[in-house]
C-alpha cells in the first residue's frame, strides 16, 4: 500500500482533530480540578480569617482577665487571712472581757 500525498494529508488532518479533542478533554479535566483547588484554598483562607479573629478576641479577653487578676491580688493584700482573723478575734474577746471586769 502506497501512501499518496492526499492520503497522508487526510491521515494527518484526522490525527490532528483527534489530538485536539484529546487536548480539550485534558484541558476540561484540568480546569475542573483547578476549580476544586481554588475552592479549597478559598475555604481555607476563610477559616484562617476566622481563626485570626478568634485569636484577637481571646487576646483581648486575656488582657481583661489579667487586669482583673491584678485588681484581685491587690485587694487580697489588704485583707486578713483566716489565721490572722482568728488571732484578732481572740484579742477582741480578751479585751471585751477585760473591759467588762472594769
Amino acid at each position: 500500500m502506497t501512501i499518496t500525498e492526499t492520503k497522508l494529508k487526510k491521515i494527518l488532518i484526522d490525527q490532528r482533530k483527534e489530538y485536539q479533542r484529546y487536548l480539550k478533554v485534558v484541558a476540561e479535566s484540568f480546569d475542573s480540578k483547578l476549580g476544586l483547588v481554588v475552592e479549597s484554598l478559598s475555604d481555607m483562607q476563610r477559616q484562617l480569617k476566622n481563626l485570626r479573629d478568634m485569636v484577637a478576641k481571646n487576646t483581648e479577653d486575656i488582657e481583661i482577665i489579667k487586669a482583673d487578676i491584678q485588681v484581685i491580688k491587690n485587694e487580697l493584700k489588704r485583707k486578713v487571712d483566716r489565721d490572722e482573723f482568728a488571732v484578732l478575734e481572740k484579742r477582741v474577746l480578751f479585751l471585751e472581757k477585760k473591759i467588762a471586769r472594769a
